[in-house]
Formats: C-alpha cells, structure tokens, sequence
C-alpha cells in the first residue's frame, strides 16, 4: 500500500511539474510572413457569392494576422444583365495580366490569387486556408512602411517607404471600402441581396521605392470606412514580396 501511495504521490508530482513548466513555456514567435488574397469576383455571377462570403470569413478569422483581402470587381459580367457599381476595367485587366503570368488560358469568377503565385477557385475553403498558413509561415523577402496617411474628404494621400532589393518592382496601393451591401435587381444574382467585404475601389501603382501616392475616395463613400492596402509586387515574375495596411486618419 505505501508503495503504491508512493507511486501516485511521484506521479502527481511529476503531472504537476509537467503543467507548471507547459504554464511558464515561452510563447512562439510569430511568423514573419504575410498574406495578400486578391479575390476576383462580380455581382453579375451566382458563382461568386460563396466566394464573397468565405473571404469574409477568412477576414474575421486572421483579423490580428498580416492578412490583406482585395475584393476586385470585375466588369465583363456587366453586359450580361446587371451592371456591378463596384467594378472597374482596370481590375479585369489586372486578372488578364495574372492569366499571362500565370499561363492560365482564360480569366474566370470567382478566382483567387495569393501573394500574386498561386491562384484557384475563390470558393475553394480548404486551399485558401492552407495558402494563407504557407504565406505567414514563409519569410518575407521586403518591407513595406507606410506613414503619415491622410484623409481631406475626397482623397487620401499616403507617404511610403521600400527595402525592396528586387530588380523590377512596383508598390500597388488600394483604396479598400471595408463592407457594403447590394440589391441585385437583375442578371444571375437577381433578388438577392449580396454582402461585400474589402472591396478595392481605387489602384494606384509606383516604380519608386520612396515617395507618396493619392488615392480617390468615391462620391458618397465615408472616408472614415476606407483603408489603404499596399504591396511591393515584382513585375518580372507577379510575386508579391512586401505588405502593409494603414487606416486613414482625417486631415488636420
């Protein structure tokens, strides 16, 4: 019986070294990687919905993680029915110009592209998920840092600064609506009333690795519900190398 007593007295003892040691664990370090998702989506498609909703998802999931969602809005859907208020030329061509890169034969919706090298079906949960944990698990290879953002109403003026050592590069800067929503009334997606989140409403781009850049903030848009996103993108293979994230502040 004492050997016994004895036995159970060592294992507690040990039981509780075990959580007095797991309690004083240093925490990880975090990684220092990051994630651009680019979603390539259009009100005028009843395939891009899920897609909406899942980078919406994503974003609430990785809220205090370099996490950077662009929801671009595409606009060749516009002549089938529904003309999509958010969408821009300039976003199809930025899909056209990923299909090349990418040796894709065609543009799709909905489409996600992360860190400008990988794309899939913007659907696709389970890949998106495992996209984002390689990118914040991978080193980043430049640094991006913006300052002194501000708003008058109508624009936004951001200064920033590169590291970026790449050979040819751009910085990509997005004016980003945080959320809206919409009526659809006709096309794919009529009757519905569809959710929208990070949506890019203006793109600027500079080959400059120091400098400042302005961006338009729609007629009607709350400048206090607008972020800035920029990214160093390598124009040679369409790797994105560098992120970073400002709210806006009101001009003084």
């Amino acid at each position: 019986m004492k050997n016994i007593k004895a036995s159970i007295l060592l294992m507690s003892c040990l039981f509780g070294l075990t959580l007095s040691a797991s309690a004083h664990k240093p925490k990880p370090t975090p990684d220092k990687g990051f994630v651009v998702v680019e979603l390539f989506t259009s009100e005028g498609c009843s395939s891009c919905p899920p897609a909406d909703e899942l980078v919406a998802k994503v974003q609430k999931e990785y809220q205090n993680q370099p996490v950077y969602i662009l929801a671009y809005h595409v606009d060749y859907w516009n002549r089938l029915g529904w003309k999509d208020v958010f969408s821009n030329a300039d976003y199809s061509k930025r899909q056209t110009d990923y299909a090349k890169n990418l040796h894709l034969s065609s543009v799709y919706t909905p489409q996600i592209v992360v860190n400008g090298q990988k794309e899939f079906v913007g659907s696709e949960d389970g890949t998106l998920h495992n996209a984002i944990k390689a990118g914040l698990g991978k080193q980043a290879s430049a640094q991006l840092v913006l300052s002194d953002i501000k708003s008058n109403g109508s624009q936004v003026t951001v200064n920033y600064h590169t590291n970026s050592t790449a050979k040819y590069s751009e910085v990509v800067f997005a004016l980003v609506q945080k959320s809206a929503q919409t009526n659809v009334k006709a096309g794919e997606n009529q009757g519905h009333i569809l959710s929208h989140v990070q949506i890019v409403r203006d793109l600027k781009r500079s080959t400059a690795k120091n400098g400042s850049n302005t961006l338009l903030i729609p007629k009607g848009v709350n400048p206090q519900s607008v972020e800035v996103i920029a990214f160093i993108q390598d124009t040679a293979t369409g790797e994105i190398i560098g992120a970073a994230k400002q709210a806006i502040l009101p001009a003084a």
